[in-house]
């Protein structure tokens, strides 16, 4: 692939991973248990998945959003008017905020894509007041986030070069191994639970047409194939996903959430 991943228009994220990670987000606030008047931030907020579902069942004081990413957060911004939100472009390792001043400090999907996942830990715990909860969650994307999963293995077979851009293998991040041992490093009381849920596609274009909307990494590399190798692409999954006697296509995604205490 030459071109960057893109990032940024919220209406093309929303079909492909947006109306999975809200999913996702509301199973990890539960996990979470936080008590109300909390004060959070939300790490790479994005399109503001898990900033809503903060709203809707933390009972929260305010929630603030970061991202680096404007198109995201003028997303966010047009779904989301509580008075208590508010949002920020900024970077996960140099956070606009004063240390102690939140309870929770979380971020939901984003930290594989930091270059320096530590550094952005060490921001999080920074803002978040001692005896305060650090926690972010993460695609399994290995193995347990299927709809990724079947892409990649599929690309791979069409397309040499797809195995050198496939998640599963460049983040190792995403991984309980590793997120239990970069928490350990910088907190205490840690803790790391798989979240699963079911993602269910109406047919196969349900499927399929959200890898065209260039948003994200898998989108991305399938628009920059040309024509008769993203057919072929397509003509494999089709043909290899799961259908019931409906057509819908039913897969699993799976998350690995982590948390711990300054």
């Amino acid at each position: 692939m030459t071109e960057k991943e893109h990032w940024g228009k919220g209406d093309a994220y929303e079909p492909y991973v947006g109306r999975w990670s809200r999913l996702v987000a509301s199973r990890f606030i539960d996990w979470v248990a936080p008590t109300p008047d909390g004060r959070w931030l939300d790490v790479g907020c994005g399109t503001g998945a898990l900033t809503e579902t903060i709203l809707g069942t933390a009972r929260p004081s305010l929630v603030r959003g970061v991202d680096s990413s404007k198109g995201f957060l003028e997303f966010a911004r047009d779904r989301i008017s509580d008075p208590r939100a508010a949002f920020e472009v900024a970077d996960a390792l140099h956070l606009p905020v004063d240390d102690s001043s939140h309870d929770y400090a979380v971020s939901g999907l984003v930290l594989n894509f930091v270059p320096n996942q530590a550094g952005a830990l060490d921001e999080m715990k920074r803002v978040t007041r001692p005896g305060g909860l650090v926690a972010a969650y993460v695609w399994d994307y290995a193995q347990g986030m299927e709809l990724m999963r079947h892409f990649w293995d599929a690309a791979a077979e069409v397309d040499a070069d797809a195995a050198s851009l496939d998640e599963g293998l460049r983040f190792p991040i995403c991984r309980p191994e590793a997120l239990q041992s970069l928490w350990e490093q910088a907190l205490e009381e840690v803790t790391v639970v798989p979240i699963d849920i079911d993602t269910v596609f109406l047919d196969f274009d349900d499927y399929w047409s959200p890898f065209l909307g260039g948003q994200g990494s898998a989108p991305t590399y399938a628009m920059s194939l040309k024509d008769p190798v993203r057919d072929e692409l397509r003509t494999l999954l089709q043909r290899r996903l799961p259908t019931d006697g409906e057509g819908r296509i039913r897969l699993r995604a799976r998350a690995w959430a982590v948390r711990g205490r300054t």
